[in-house]
């Protein structure tokens, strides 16, 4: 595939060591794509469980299927080795409170 720059409206096509640098540059880019993936996860996963911390103070009473629903949050990243499963991941049902 030829790559091209745009300079003054003109296609330029890239020299074989800009070519080089770009390959790298999205090799490097795909190889980090799985924790790019887990990072997104554990954003969305904190956010979940900082609603729900309020009901973890001591003067809270906090019901088992609360127990059960944060747990099952900050165990949703266990085992998940490819970009693919995080994608599937299936979020735990928040309880009422």
């Amino acid at each position: 595939m030829v790559r091209f720059h745009k300079v003054n409206g003109v296609q330029i096509p890239f020299s074989a060591e800009e070519e080089t640098a770009r390959d790298l540059e999205e090799q490097q880019w795909n190889e980090g794509a799985f924790d790019r993936s887990m990072e997104n996860l554990r954003i969305k996963r904190n956010n979940l469980l900082a609603q729900t911390d309020y009901l973890a103070l001591s003067d809270q009473t906090i019901s088992a299927e609360m127990t059960t629903y944060r747990q099952a949050l900050r165990d949703i990243t266990n085992g998940l080795t490819t970009v693919e499963q995080v994608n599937a991941v299936v979020w735990p049902e928040r309880p009422e409170v």
